[in-house]
């Protein structure tokens, strides 16, 4: 079993600093704001060559109902964990809030490592005193801004590790699924359906995920790695640098995945922001499937007209399937998984040349390129190039003047041969070097004396 070390303490103390600073990336977003983060967040570290968890969590001791939710999330995460480390800010000094805390843990009875940060430009030995009043036994001086510290903090915590551990980490075949669209669509809703249990924090608020959360799960033998995100507004709606942030993690988790479930709210229908998400995931490649959350709420005759209306403005990803759910309640949300699955093995594209090939020439048979400047344009050979999405590449002569139109039929075509449902075709176009380009023709004797006679001839006339 792999240890895990869960980061607790109040709003604003540095925790998700540690996290990035442990695990050295940059997923957890960063900022000057008391309450950013909410959701649990595991990430994989490896210290002194043996890997280990950790679990970045919301501040504890809010005023409010989005508070206690995210309390909630962050006892689950020290129930889990092996050992926690319980951050307090060194400027601030010791408050009744880390009090309150201290007295939680301890009766929880877990393996606490006080860790003290923010410690530039404070008394060491002060600090040490002042929180040493906590009672537990490890306290910790850091600066996880600037690092200092931190190589003490990971002694402390190999003396922690197992001598080996397996290894930690997405598996080989899970499908990476992003679950994106606008603020308060239900994308955390569905995403606690799925799991069974109240992973994500489901607040009446819009905005309320503010990070790109990473979830592993399994069904029915496959294993789905989840990524909750935070709502996609328009750009002039965006207000906060907080959240700019949360909406460029969440375009690139959608970059980052093999399928994007992009919600609707089925109440509202399909506007210009949900074809603008629809259309970046489309450029990133990746699989798409459309869910019409909260159609439990509609009459008949509401229905039939939101799927009229679905029909009409999703004709420029005719291939992405499209489902009526409710995430609340359950509906739908089986069927929806099911499709997840078909559009990740439809991206995978194994395929061989020889059947690209024969497809090709159908195509070209049903429908031949145009001509250019008197002269046709032919395309000889095809092979794949690449999958997630599936890439297939084209050879042939003037290629680059073929009119998008054609590509795009290219790209239907091998689609529909292929059945590559809910995936956008990526057909690149390349035009053979030629080989006399630059090339000067050089005559042979006898055409240079025939091109003298031929010269003469004139001149006598």
């Amino acid at each position: 079993m792999v240890p895990r070390f869960a980061l607790v303490g109040r709003p604003n103390v540095g925790k998700s600093t540690l996290f990035n600073r442990l695990t050295g990336t940059r997923d957890a977003i960063v900022a000057d704001v008391p309450g950013l983060t909410r959701d649990r967040r595991y990430g994989r570290a490896v210290i002194e060559g043996r890997p280990c968890i950790l679990v970045d969590t919301g501040g504890l001791l809010g005023a409010d109902d989005l508070a206690d939710l995210t309390g909630r999330q962050a006892g689950v995460a020290v129930a889990e964990a092996d050992t926690v480390l319980f951050m307090v800010d060194a400027r601030d000094g010791l408050t009744g809030g880390d009090e309150e805390i201290a007295g939680r843990l301890r009766k929880a009875g877990c393996d606490v490592v006080v860790v003290v940060n923010k410690i530039d430009g404070q008394n060491p030995h002060t600090a040490q005193s002042e929180f040493a009043g906590l009672g537990f036994e490890d306290v910790c001086l850091i600066s996880a801004a600037h690092g200092r510290g931190v190589g003490a903090l990971r002694e402390r915590l190999v003396s922690r590790l197992p001598e080996s551990a397996e290894p930690v980490g997405a598996e080989p075949g899970t499908i990476r699924t992003a679950v994106v669209g606008r603020p308060n669509v239900g994308k955390s809703t569905l995403i606690n359906r799925l799991l069974g249990e109240e992973r994500q924090v489901v607040f009446d608020r819009p905005g309320t995920t503010r990070d790109a959360i990473e979830v592993p799960f399994e069904r029915g033998g496959e294993r789905y790695l989840l990524i909750d995100t935070a709502g996609v507004r328009r750009r002039g709606r965006v207000g906060a640098a907080v959240e700019k942030f949360s909406v460029i993690k969440a375009l690139q988790a959608m970059e980052r995945a093999q399928v994007a479930i992009v919600m609707v709210d089925g109440r509202e229908g399909l506007v210009d922001q949900d074809l603008h998400v629809l259309q970046h995931g489309a450029n990133a490649g990746a699989g798409l499937v459309v869910a019409v959350n909260k159609w439990d709420g509609m009459d008949a005759g509401q229905r039939k007209a939101r799927l009229r209306t679905l029909e009409r403005r999703l004709e420029f990803v005719p291939w992405a399937p499209v489902h009526t759910i409710s995430a609340l309640r359950g509906t739908g949300v089986g069927r929806l998984l099911n499709d997840v699955t078909a559009v990740y093995r439809a991206g995978s594209f194994e395929v061989g040349t020889t059947r690209l090939n024969r497809i090709l020439q159908h195509l070209v048979q049903m429908h031949p390129p145009p001509t250019v400047r008197g002269r046709q344009i032919k395309l000889r050979y095809v092979h794949k190039a690449g999958d997630h999405p599936p890439r297939i590449i084209v050879h042939g002569n003037q290629t680059g003047a073929l009119p998008a139109s054609y590509v795009r039929y290219l790209e239907n075509g091998f689609r529909e041969a292929l059945n590559l449902v809910g995936n956008p075709v990526q057909v690149e176009m390349r035009t053979g070097a030629n080989p006399y380009a630059g090339r000067r023709n050089q005559l042979t004797r006898r055409q240079r004396l025939r091109r003298k006679r031929v010269m003469r001839h004139g001149r006598g006339r």
